[in-house]
């Protein structure tokens, strides 16, 4: 069963209600905070699932993943199986070689407890990012994800995802796209809820999506033809 449910949530948004005027007004626009935990399997098919989705479009995605889950009979493998299973065929399945090392590299940091992901949950947020950016293919982006959708750490802003930098661009009429620091100013007044206020930025880009802006083309200046000289008339000779 996936948690919390909406109405868990009901304390944050009071906080970011009273707390930021311009959230307010997204909050009442955007209703009730749906957002929900991903709670089945282990932290490592989670993290694996990541990995494989990277630079991928949702449905190529979804395709591989499920190749891979069926080299060990439809589920998601331990990190010994997935060491034991030879590169090929993985290969196979259709990972690239780069994600194939980026799979086996997080087998191998969980398999030797390097990356504890047992103990993640009694762990701080700065201790866990630490401990999951040890892994190839693992960066801050997946770390906050984790945090924020598999372990419902309240208080996460994920600096570098663009969709809550261009979300909180448009809510906050920035003139252009915020900066991590920039980011954090804004989002200050919306602890110890961050998470829930960045659920909301990625809200105000469905309900304010920015407009296309159509480049005009170049004026191309006629060219003007050049007036012919008169000729000269020639002297006549006395």
């Amino acid at each position: 069963m996936n948690e919390p449910r909406p109405h868990h949530h009901a304390a944050a948004v009071a906080h970011l209600r009273a707390a930021d005027p311009v959230l307010a007004g997204i909050i009442a626009e955007a209703g009730d905070c749906t957002l929900t935990l991903q709670s089945d399997g282990t932290h490592f098919a989670y993290l694996l699932r990541a990995i494989v989705f990277q630079q991928l479009a949702g449905a190529a995605a979804r395709t591989i993943h499920a190749r891979v889950l069926d080299i060990f009979g439809g589920r998601a493998p331990s990190p010994a199986e997935l060491l034991a299973t030879p590169p090929r065929t993985l290969r196979k399945a259709g990972l690239s070689a780069q994600k194939i090392r980026y799979v086996r590299d997080l087998a191998a940091h969980a398999a030797e407890g390097d990356v504890p992901l047992p103990a993640l949950e009694t762990m701080a947020d700065d201790e866990i990012i630490a401990a999951l950016t040890r892994v190839k293919g693992i960066g801050r982006w997946t770390a906050h994800m984790f945090l924020m959708f598999r372990l419902g750490r309240p208080d996460v802003l994920p600096e570098l995802d663009y969709g809550v930098q261009k979300g909180m661009q448009v809510a906050y009429r920035l003139r252009k796209l915020p900066k991590p620091k920039r980011m954090h100013e804004v989002a200050a007044r919306w602890a110890p809820h961050r998470t829930i206020g960045s659920w909301y930025m990625w809200r105000v880009l469905e309900l304010r999506p920015p407009r296309r802006t159509v480049k005009a083309k170049p004026k191309v200046k006629a060219k003007v033809k050049a007036k012919p000289k008169p000729r000269s008339t020639p002297r006549r000779r006395a």
